[in-house]
């Protein structure tokens, strides 16, 4: 396992541009800057004047690596140890949580927190604790 680097002002940073595209897409919307319902809502049967803003945040999530590296040269390091077949039971893990959980991480942890969401915080706290139990067994474990 491969130590992470400590990053504070790069963390605080990132932080404060994830809160201000969540106040932003809330004040210009009214809607909240979860990633699954965004994604989710981009497939038929939502059809609304949306379609154009959701697709334009999904493009921006794709997009800004490659923004990154055109503006500074260099991308962070990524280091995906995973066969692709775990990525795969991962992928559909996080997704059927997120379907189960109504909401994901950026939905509940960033913006329902924000709002003082009882739910979310149940949800981020669940969301949390199976994360550092899995981090565990994967660890330590297996």
């Amino acid at each position: 396992m491969a130590a992470t680097e400590f990053t504070p002002l790069a963390s605080l940073l990132g932080g404060a541009l994830i809160g201000a595209s969540a106040v932003m897409l809330m004040a210009s919307n009214g809607r909240i800057a979860g990633i699954s319902g965004i994604v989710s809502r981009l497939l038929p049967p939502y059809a609304d004047g949306d379609f154009a803003g959701r697709l334009a945040f999904v493009i921006g999530l794709v997009v800004a690596p490659f923004a990154m590296l055109a503006l500074t040269g260099a991308v962070a390091p990524q280091v995906i140890s995973a066969e692709p077949a775990v990525l795969v039971v991962a992928g559909l893990l996080v997704g059927f949580g997120a379907v189960w959980g109504n909401g994901c991480t950026s939905g509940h942890g960033v913006c329902g927190l924000a709002r003082l969401s009882p739910r979310s915080l149940v949800a981020t706290l669940v969301f949390m604790a199976t994360a550092m139990i899995t981090v565990f067994v994967t660890q330590h474990l297996v």
